[in-house]
């Protein structure tokens, strides 16, 4: 059974390069825990299929494990897990 998710916005820290391109460089939660993105795999335009929403999605890796952070105007969110 697939675990429910809620829409968590969190802080991103992102590398801006020559051509005006955002490379997100890791994701911070509320209590201060720190993934670092190690790869970003794609990026494209797309809703969330899991919570409302959507914009700009990052398919990233995060010790392993694809992941998707997506980028919903100035702000950022993931699909988080519900415990």
């Amino acid at each position: 059974m697939a675990a429910q998710r809620q829409k968590q916005y969190v802080r991103v820290a992102i590398e801006v390069d020559e051509e005006g391109t955002l490379h997100p460089l890791f994701i911070r939660w509320k209590n201060g825990v720190i993934y670092q993105i190690d790869q970003i795999l794609y990026k494209c335009r797309a809703s969330s299929k899991r919570v409302s929403g959507g914009g700009i999605r990052y398919t990233v890796l995060i010790k392993g494990k694809e992941s998707f952070l997506f980028q919903e105007g100035s702000k950022w969110f993931v699909e988080a897990k519900v415990s």
